[in-house]
């Protein structure tokens, strides 16, 4: 579709983190000719240090996508907006994406990097804490809280699954149900047997110095001292356009997508945060550049 209108490309991507970034790096090299809309305004913007991602570990997130913005950027036809995405419509030869500032840029073939917004408990500190000692993936954190005083703040099946699953890292582990415990008997069992004590008193806050947890405070008063939280909030789509065009979501929220990350409508993909529950730089990354090669090769058949 790229045809000279400065309105008009092959490809759009709506997101440019890591799994965006990846894909304009793919399609720019393959000379397809991208626009980029981004708010610049990643998930992870408030973690320290990205991990288990090799070439770059430990490095700050936004090291990461600064040079990987560089890098992108050296490729001609890959253009950038900061901009967000606020309506898609579907087209005759493709579809119509508009942005905020009311412009309106057409695209053979659309790939949504947006990732999720995780919405924060009304629990004070933690905001502040999330991604720093709040955290949520032991893959990504666990290694720099290893053998520390943890918590898990879950209940259920899931709180029972992340215990299992942290005292890997650790063994000074306590799960907060955050009120009664509904976990059954045999699991309850299971966690005593490891040592795991179970608090079901509710939290009224969670004590920091500049996102790093002091303790968390109990309705009642009392309080329990912690080096790290672990937490999975509840998340929405930071963006609703995939959806709006007919993209089938999972039952969890996710957009789904196949191996090749093709939606349930053709011509739209959609790679990171917003079709995985695995969330890692490296992942993303992955999933947009298998992304790239998707979309390029089915543009290539379709025009030969």
């Amino acid at each position: 579709m790229a045809t000279g209108n400065n309105n008009s490309f092959d490809v759009i991507i709506v997101g440019g983190s890591y799994s965006g970034l990846a894909a304009a790096m793919g399609l720019g090299r393959a000379l397809r000719h991208v626009l980029v809309i981004d708010s610049g305004l990643p998930c992870n913007r408030q973690t320290p240090h990205s991990h288990n991602f090799l070439t770059q570990d430990g490095n700050t997130p936004a090291e990461i996508a600064a040079l990987a913005r560089q890098q992108v950027e050296a490729y001609p036809t890959v253009k950038f907006m900061r901009a967000v995405a606020t309506r898609g419509r579907k087209k005759e030869n493709g579809f119509e994406i508009e942005a905020d500032s009311g412009e309106k840029f057409l695209a053979t073939k659309l790939i949504f990097a947006t990732g999720i917004r995780d919405i924060m408990p009304d629990l004070q500190g933690f905001a502040e804490c999330w991604g720093i000692s709040v955290i949520h993936c032991p893959y990504c954190h666990g290694y720099e809280v290893r053998n520390e005083k943890t918590g898990i703040l879950a209940n259920g099946e899931a709180g029972y699954d992340y215990c299992a699953l942290i005292s890997n890292w650790t063994r000074d582990l306590t799960l907060f149900t955050n009120g009664p415990a509904i976990l059954t008997s045999e699991q309850i069992s299971k966690l005593e047997r490891h040592k795991i004590e179970i608090v079901e008193t509710e939290v009224r806050k969670i004590e920091h110095t500049n996102g790093h947890i002091r303790s968390i405070v109990f309705k009642d008063g009392r309080r329990f001292e912690l080096a790290a939280l672990y937490c999975r909030p509840a998340f929405q789509q930071h963006c609703a356009i995939p959806e709006t065009l007919g993209c089938e979501m999972t039952e969890d929220g996710y957009i789904k997508t196949d191996v090749l990350q093709k939606t349930s409508v053709p011509g739209i993909y959609a790679c990171g945060d917003n079709s995985v529950r695995m969330r890692s730089v490296a992942m993303a990354i992955s999933a947009g550049t298998i992304a790239a090669t998707t979309v390029n090769k089915e543009m290539i058949l379709e025009a030969f």
